[in-house]
């Protein structure tokens, strides 16, 4: 019975890892906002009531996918940011490390980048599944940004008066131990953070900036320097 079960369980693992990259190959050419169901059983040889068993409703899928995509570049962000740890980088240098695997992982990945940093899909709501998954390439920043100030110090950068409690407020929620002002400039860096890899991706620096590796090198340098990490290469 457990040797009939395993096989099962086997099966419907590469059925959903077969309806995911049909999925992701339909986003690529349609965006995530045609995603259907039936266009996808239909390309893998199946009746829809039988992809609904894997799929009840098209959001389902589409959070699947979201939780894949979020899932992935964190993975690339946290591995980037290990592998600074151990060559014994500075918060600085791990900050620049996580940014270009975050930039590598969405030139690789551009349609599932646009589905969880682009537009909103019409008619869909994300659930609190996906929160997690979101929030791992910003934890990894806020993990470099505890470090730095709890080992080596941050230059606390200017905050307007009148932000002081939003930024206290934005601290408690998902920052804690971070001082206020970095909290605020770490929010303002990444948005500027993934503008800058949309504005690469989705054509905005055509005819704009030609060596685009080293603008971004320089512009996430600039980002580090924002949320107050040091130069100095002992910190």
């Amino acid at each position: 019975m457990s040797t009939v079960r395993g096989a099962r369980e086997r099966a419907r693992v590469e059925v959903t890892a077969a309806i995911k990259d049909e999925a992701r190959r339909h986003l690529a050419e349609e965006g995530a906002a045609k995603l259907s169901l039936r266009a996808v059983a239909r390309e893998l040889g199946m009746v829809s009531s039988a992809l609904y068993r894997y799929f009840p409703s098209r959001d389902e899928l589409l959070t699947a996918l979201i939780i894949d995509a979020y899932d992935s570049v964190g993975a690339a962000a946290e591995e980037a940011d290990a592998a600074g740890r151990a060559a014994g980088g500075a918060p600085r240098a791990r900050w620049v490390c996580v940014c270009e695997a975050v930039r590598a992982w969405a030139l690789e990945h551009p349609h599932e980048f646009a589905l969880i940093y682009g537009s909103p899909v019409p008619g869909y709501s994300a659930p609190l599944d996906t929160v997690g998954p979101a929030s791992r390439v910003a934890n990894t920043f806020i993990g470099i940004l505890r470090t730095a100030h709890a080992g080596h110090g941050l230059a606390l950068p200017p905050l307007p008066q009148a932000l002081r409690p939003e930024g206290l407020r934005m601290t408690a929620d998902f920052a804690e131990g971070l001082p206020p002002e970095v909290t605020v400039a770490l929010v303002a860096a990444w948005a500027q953070f993934v503008g800058l890899i949309s504005f690469e991706l989705f054509g905005q620096f055509n005819r704009v900036v030609e060596d685009r590796a080293t603008f971004f090198a320089y512009a996430v340098d600039r980002l580090a320097h924002d949320v107050g990490l040091s130069a100095d290469p002992r910190g």
